[in-house]
């Protein structure tokens, strides 16, 4: 029997953070590749030296991709690389990558979360129009929400923060056409009925869709919301904002959300 001759597969960066499996065996490739590295590589090269020699090897070989940064791990001969909000794990020479989560099985700690939420994006509180928002409660938390009214994890979302007591929410109606066509009519609608907030919810929580608008009214904040989520690079609903500029992504419980929201304010 004839066996075809494979080609090595064709990788760039970008591939490598395709949506893939995190579990156990990405973990473990991650462990096992450092333990070999570590045996041939000397610990000179985790100097800061070398961190900004690979710095400028990886941009060099692969000038279409942001480097942030990059820096030792605990495993000898292996170095986290930050790309934009990407992180992998290197060899001393750049050429080998690694994508998975990198544990401290002695502490119980994932390095890899904390470098994410070090790195996460986050957006300045003041820098949102909140004119253009739907209000809901007076707490002294505060949490901006990007929601199409036509997306059904944004109607999941929207009963668990009608469950929240001591929390400002701000409900910005962002409406992405490409997949909900209706949307954009929709929040336009509920932007210019008498009551915004419970026109919302009466959509979102209970199926009651708004009624026509009057004649000459302003709906243009729901094109200001589309227009500030692309510059913001909000690309997903539900989007949550906490006033310290963390975000989260989709549907959570009002519980999870109110932890979430205390961590950063005792920050």
């Amino acid at each position: 029997m004839k066996t075809a001759h494979q080609h090595p597969v064709s990788i760039t960066l970008a591939s490598l953070f395709a949506p893939f499996s995190k579990g156990v065996a990405s973990m473990l490739l991650v462990l096992t590749m450092a333990g070999q590295a570590s045996a041939q590589t000397s610990p000179a090269d985790a100097s800061q030296s070398n961190e900004a020699r690979l710095l400028q090897t990886l941009k060099a070989a692969h000038p279409g991709t942001r480097f942030t940064s990059v820096q030792a791990t605990p495993i000898p001969g292996i170095f986290e690389v930050v790309m934009g909000q990407n992180i992998a794990y290197i060899d001393g020479s750049g050429r080998y990558f690694l994508v998975g989560r990198l544990l401290d099985m002695v502490e119980k700690t994932d390095i890899t979360a904390a470098t994410k939420e070090r790195i996460a994006q986050r957006i300045e509180w003041k820098d949102l129009p909140l004119k253009d928002a739907i209000k809901f409660g007076s707490g002294p938390l505060q949490l901006a929400v990007f929601s199409d009214p036509d997306c059904p994890f944004c109607r999941q979302l929207e009963a668990e923060l009608d469950k929240l007591k001591d929390v400002t929410v701000y409900v910005f109606p962002y409406p992405i056409a490409s997949l909900h066509p209706s949307a954009a009519k929709t929040a336009a609608n509920i932007w210019c009925a008498p009551n915004r907030a419970q026109a919302w919810r009466d959509y979102l929580i209970r199926k009651v869709p708004p009624a026509a608008p009057k004649a000459g009214c302003d709906a243009s904040a729901i094109q200001r919301n589309v227009a500030l989520a692309e510059a913001l690079s909000i690309n997903a609903t539900p989007t949550l904002i906490s006033s310290d500029g963390r975000l989260a992504s989709g549907a959570s419980q009002a519980q999870t959300i109110l932890t979430w929201l205390q961590r950063g304010a005792q920050q």
